[in-house]
């Protein structure tokens, strides 16, 4: 009945795009047929259908880069499919963990643009700022370093500033100010503490793989299963 309920077009094919469950990051565009769509339920394994070789191939088979698939969505008109998963390696057949890494308004301004720009949400374009500041400490400073690169560089100020907006965005429920001073403190939080991921070489990826796994566990058995 899934099957039939999609709309395949007059060659039997949708468009099917490849989503990381966990940072959102569109990994890739091909094509599905019944047979793709079927084994990737049945797999767990994004399939697609090869319109120039006519056969169904799996993302990974060569290179063992798999999309593992967590779940499987169709939109309204049921003619296009969300693959919703996680990546073994990069999905791209030149190395780039997707195969979105050219900016159009880049292109637009200079049309000899080489390097690679991710397409990225908010929260990643946050780490990879962070990320380039770090990379930065490596070379000559000129001038007052950034906040930033101050944080990345103490400890002691990066965890009492932690601290610090923790407290502020608690008082906004305890003194009951308007949301958008909740959010404006959370922000602060956020910011902070992706500065110390990136000072712990931990990618924000990770945690949110740890935040799913605990979906289907609840907070006190998670709890108790930590190590001591």
């Amino acid at each position: 009945m899934l099957l039939d309920s999609v709309k395949w077009d007059d060659k039997g094919l949708a468009v099917a795009i490849a989503q990381n469950v966990d940072t959102g990051a569109i990994l890739m565009q091909g094509f599905v047929n019944r047979g793709a769509l079927a084994t990737t339920i049945s797999s767990r394994k994004a399939t697609f259908y090869s319109r120039s070789r006519s056969q169904l191939w799996t993302k990974g088979e060569t290179s063992l880069n798999f999309i593992n698939i967590h779940d499987i969505f169709l939109d309204c008109d049921r003619d296009s499919i969300i693959y919703l998963g996680t990546p073994d390696g990069p999905t791209c057949h030149t190395g780039a963990e997707t195969c979105y890494y050219t900016s159009a308004f880049d292109f637009l301004k200079n049309s000899q643009v080489g390097e690679s720009k991710m397409a990225l949400t908010t929260l990643y374009t946050l780490e990879s700022t962070i990320s380039q500041r770090k990379a930065e400490l490596a070379e000559p400073q000129i001038g007052k370093p950034s906040w930033t690169k101050r944080l990345l560089t103490d400890d002691k100020l990066l965890c009492s500033k932690i601290r610090e907006e923790a407290d502020e965005l608690c008082r906004t429920l305890e003194e009951k100010e308007d949301k958008s001073r909740t959010a404006s403190e959370m922000a602060d939080v956020l910011y902070h503490a992706m500065v110390l991921l990136g000072r712990r070489d931990v990618k924000a990826e990770e945690v949110l793989q740890v935040l799913r796994q605990r979906f289907s566990q609840s907070g006190v058995e998670e709890k108790e299963s930590r190590k001591p």
